[in-house]
């Protein structure tokens, strides 16, 4: 996957990490189950998951790593520096192809890398909602026509009080609306595994429009 990392360039946003990379530096954070999402691994195995793919806010590298040793040409970026170094390592113990690049999901389209499919194992819930807007629209100048989205989000009912880290079936459909470039192809209730415990999630799948 030809792109600005293949000068070694690493660019990340210190003021957008929230904390993130302080998690990476201890004992890992209760997100990282090492090892990828189920709901990910599902879509891999029923062939949903395009040759080219950019993994956002993909910490240690769990599910870069798993598509990549699937044979998918993966680059994973995060804005923890922390994050990409324990998956950077992580590749060379496994013998493992995958790239890492810290790197802010808000700028993703300036890489100038095209991608088939973007993944994000709960990125997106932790921004905002003018900052949501922006990651998306990176993320369709990223992929190709016709490219895939898949977000793994934590699960708020419509209605509910918003809180930090979650979205609702209502502000999914805002952001993936076709006057925006999008088709929203589906929101399944799925679960989010963390160590020790489980939540309500929303699985969702958006393809960019012609």
């Amino acid at each position: 996957m030809s792109s600005r990392t293949d000068s070694g360039l690493d660019v990340h946003n210190p003021a957008a990490a929230y904390g993130f990379d302080a998690s990476y530096r201890g004992s890992p954070p209760n997100w990282d189950i090492g090892r990828p999402q189920r709901a990910f691994v599902h879509l891999a195995e029923a062939g949903r998951i395009g040759s080219r793919v950019i993994e956002v806010g993909c910490g240690t590298g769990e599910l870069s790593l798993f598509l990549a040793r699937r044979g998918h040409e993966v680059l994973g970026v995060d804005v923890a520096p922390s994050a990409i170094e324990r998956a950077r390592a992580k590749a060379r113990w496994r013998r493992i192809p995958a790239q890492f690049l810290a790197w802010d999901a808000l700028r993703l389209d300036d890489l100038g890398v095209r991608a088939d499919t973007v993944v994000d194992s709960a990125m997106l819930h932790c921004l905002g909602p003018a900052e949501r807007e922006r990651a998306v629209e990176a993320i369709r100048r990223t992929l190709r026509p016709g490219g895939r989205y898949y977000l793994l989000c934590d699960a708020r009912a419509d209605g509910a009080a918003a809180t930090w880290a979650s979205l609702s079936r209502a502000e999914i459909r805002e952001l993936f609306g076709p006057d925006d470039g999008w088709s929203l192809s589906f929101v399944f209730d799925t679960g989010f595994e963390r160590r020790g415990s489980r939540s309500p999630a929303f699985l969702v799948g958006a393809r960019r429009r012609e």
